[in-house]
């Protein structure tokens, strides 16, 4: 049985000595703050149909393009950070963050303090619409709250044409410059931790192996095994909020 203590000592050490630290985030890291994980028992997956969500679909399937909507309104539209994302953005104040790079699109990191310029979004944001016509972006709550129904899928209020949510979906390419950002800040670190990734989607579950590549040090927080856990100097499984408060606590012991 881990000692969480113990391993949590020895990630707050390993903060404390890098000078430039990555942190990588996935869908367990927003589960404390009620938005479900999509492949867990009671996931997303278990509801919604992961072949009604394919960019291929949205653009053809007026029915499925609802379908879509519904799902992201429905994800996260009370959501508040939690102790986990508090963590990280205290590790940004106390200037031992490179940044992050989220496969989540709930824009928690940046609730809870972290500039926009050190989340790297792989796989968008729900905080925007863009129209798959004249390219212009709305706010995704005022898209929303001008919806009469939660079954209709809007269209763009300047040209008429379709609204999408600005993340990615399935068959839909990542974000070129924001891939590019990460492999690069992958790359350069010195210490890369993942948060609540299971590290098993791709392209965004390379962005450790580049790290460990490179020459940094790994730690990880989840719940269940990753691949990358045998690669790992702290593997600690304990749901990220508890787990990083006492590392954080740790770092801010000896560093404040």
């Amino acid at each position: 049985m881990q000692d969480i203590e113990q391993l949590a000592d020895q990630m707050a050490e390993m903060i404390i000595n890098s000078a430039r630290t990555v942190v990588f985030t996935g869908a367990g890291i927003s589960t404390e703050s009620g938005i479900p994980d999509f492949r867990s028992p009671g996931g997303v997956w278990e509801r919604f149909d992961p072949e009604d969500f394919t960019y291929e679909k949205f653009l053809g399937d007026t029915a499925a393009r609802s379908k879509q909507w519904r799902l992201l309104r429905q994800l996260g539209r009370t959501a508040e950070p939690n102790p986990a994302h508090h963590a990280i953005a205290a590790m940004h104040r106390l200037g031992k963050l490179d940044c992050v790079i989220t496969q989540n699109i709930d824009n928690l990191h940046q609730k809870a303090g972290l500039p926009d310029d050190l989340v790297l979004e792989l796989h968008g944001s729900a905080r925007w619409a863009v129209c798959l016509d004249c390219r212009r972006r709305y706010p995704f709550d005022r898209v929303v709250a001008g919806l009469d129904s939660d079954d209709e899928a809007p269209a763009c209020p300047d040209c008429g044409g379709i609204l999408k949510p600005d993340v990615v979906f399935f068959g839909e390419p990542l974000p070129q410059e924001v891939l590019c950002k990460a492999v690069s800040r992958s790359q350069g670190c010195e210490l890369f931790i993942v948060i609540g990734s299971t590290l098993v989607v791709y392209p965004a579950a390379y962005m450790p192996i580049h790290a460990l590549e490179a020459g940094a040090r790994l730690a990880i927080v989840n719940l269940s095994q990753t691949p990358l856990d045998g690669e790992a100097e702290v593997v600690i499984r304990a749901r990220a909020g508890e787990a990083m408060s006492q590392v954080i606590q740790r770092v801010e012991d000896r560093l404040v």
